[in-house]
């Protein structure tokens, strides 16, 4: 199951790289992506990784999350807050679920964010949903290793079932990106998005495209009716 990445953002314990690394080899993984790193490589995580110092070895280190993600069609992040602006939520069970049904078809991941303060909201701008695992309400925060060793293990119960082929193709990350670029640059030519005063319009309107999950095919629908509307 390589195509479903694990990702930590600005991981800073070292020890917390090497138990993601040790967590994911028992349940079978190994695409480990580390965004900004505060200490690695590191004896710390090699240590703690126990056996799984090939998945260390092997994990990819880049500068921004948009660079881990841009070519997955399903990115599912972790967070124990809910936001102003909420994604569709899933449970553990159903995130693993989905992680490996559609990491037949392509590249998927699920993002663990900052010790000490988890997914920023612009972190979330990059994902389809939002991963709930279910905790104790008076102290919901679970350790970044241990939300990690949660989640590896309900990929591992879900890729013991067999999944129908996914027939839609969904669209990378980028292309997404993109097209919620070429929306706001249509919906502020033609005066709908004030510059001065853009308010939480976009930020809806990627929600709504979330929520639906537009197919390669319907988005490039979307983009060429974005480009006659640009020509009016």
């Amino acid at each position: 199951m390589h195509n479903i990445k694990i990702v930590l953002i600005q991981t800073f314990h070292p020890g917390n790289i090497g138990a993601a690394a040790r967590a994911m080899k028992n349940m079978g993984l190994s695409n480990l992506v580390l965004v900004n790193p505060v200490d690695f490589p590191s004896d710390e995580a090699t240590s703690r990784a126990g056996q799984a110092t090939d998945v260390l070895e092997n994990a990819t280190v880049v500068s921004s999350l948009e660079e881990a993600v841009q070519d997955c069609q399903l990115v599912i992040g972790t967070s124990a807050r809910d936001r102003t602006i909420t994604l569709p939520a899933l449970t553990s069970q159903q995130c693993g679920e989905k992680l490996v049904a559609e990491q037949q078809s392509g590249k998927v991941a699920v993002i663990f964010g900052r010790e000490r303060m988890g997914l920023h909201n612009s972190d979330l701008k990059q994902c389809h949903f939002q991963l709930n695992i279910d905790a104790n309400p008076e102290y919901p925060v679970l350790n970044i290793s241990q939300a990690i060793q949660i989640v590896c293990y309900e990929v591992f119960k879900a890729g013991q079932k067999q999944y129908e082929p996914q027939i839609e193709a969904y669209p990378l990350n980028d292309d997404l990106n993109r097209f919620y670029d070429h929306l706001e640059s249509s919906l502020t030519g033609s005066g709908f998005i004030k510059p001065s005063h853009p308010g939480q319009a976009i930020e809806h309107l990627r929600a709504l495209f979330k929520r639906a999950r537009p197919t390669s095919k319907e988005l490039q629908i979307l983009r060429g009716m974005l480009s006659s509307f640009d020509k009016e």
